[in-house]
């Protein structure tokens, strides 16, 4: 079973299903939405997804016709993304609480992607944090 939440704990859901695998999405909307080089998300079934805390407290932002975002009103976080006609959720996967081990994974949109990150660079790892 996947668990995740926002950054305040106000909203919280479960899936039982597993990702079939993970996208990490460099497009110009998923930059600016969230403030970073990319998104990453993963699918899973409508049918198995189910909020189990703050439903209510959701706003929904049509991004591009039929696809809505899905955040807190309290902290902002995006939780998921929404798409009315399709049998999927797409679960923003920083919002995760469970570990997940997914062998597949891909970059989408690189052609929009920032022009200060290439995932093909390596990055050191900083001794103390910003």
């Amino acid at each position: 079973m996947l668990r995740g939440s926002c950054l305040c704990g106000a909203v919280a859901y479960e899936a039982d299903a597993e990702l079939s695998g993970i996208a990490h999405c460099h497009c110009q909307t998923c930059r600016k939405a969230h403030g970073a080089a990319f998104s990453s998300i993963g699918t899973v079934p409508k049918a198995a997804f189910r909020w189990v805390r703050g439903e209510d407290r959701l706003s929904r932002y049509e991004s591009s016709p039929g696809k809505f975002r899905c955040f807190c009103s309290a902290c902002g976080s995006q939780v998921v993304v929404e798409r009315a006609e399709k049998p999927v959720v797409m679960l923003r996967l920083g919002c995760l609480d469970t570990p997940v081990e997914v062998v597949e994974q891909w970059h989408i949109w690189r052609s929009d992607g920032a022009s200060w990150y290439d995932p093909k660079t390596p990055c050191r790892e900083l001794a103390e944090g910003f």
